[in-house]
């Protein structure tokens, strides 16, 4: 009975590539995340300073900490749909920030 229970946990009707994109995913955020802790000055809070994120100080830690804990569970594939949400805000703030430049949403005179 328990074995049973072990094996529906793990269990998936997904096809063999969704294994190969949230092992990709899942290591790229979990990577990144340690990244920021290892290197505050250049990747986390530091970083943040440079774009204009608020409260880099703050920040910095807290979406380090975000993805490695949703990039795991991505990684492990447990609670991926609800651990993506964060991921996607996270993605969605980095490429504003970033790659969008700042002219774009500064009014016509």
């Amino acid at each position: 009975m328990l074995e049973n229970r072990f094996m529906q946990i793990f269990r998936t009707s997904a096809p063999a590539a969704t294994i190969l994109i949230r092992l990709m995913v899942g290591g790229i955020f979990l990577s990144e995340g340690i990244q920021k802790f290892l290197y505050p000055d250049l990747l986390g809070a530091g970083r943040f300073i440079r774009i204009g994120i608020p409260a880099p100080e703050i920040m910095g830690p807290f979406v380090a900490t975000v993805e490695i804990i949703c990039g795991m569970l991505i990684l492990l594939g447990w609670l991926t749909r609800l651990a993506a949400i964060p991921l996607l805000i996270n993605i969605s703030v980095a490429i504003i920030s970033t790659k969008i430049p700042t002219r774009a949403f500064a009014l016509k005179s």
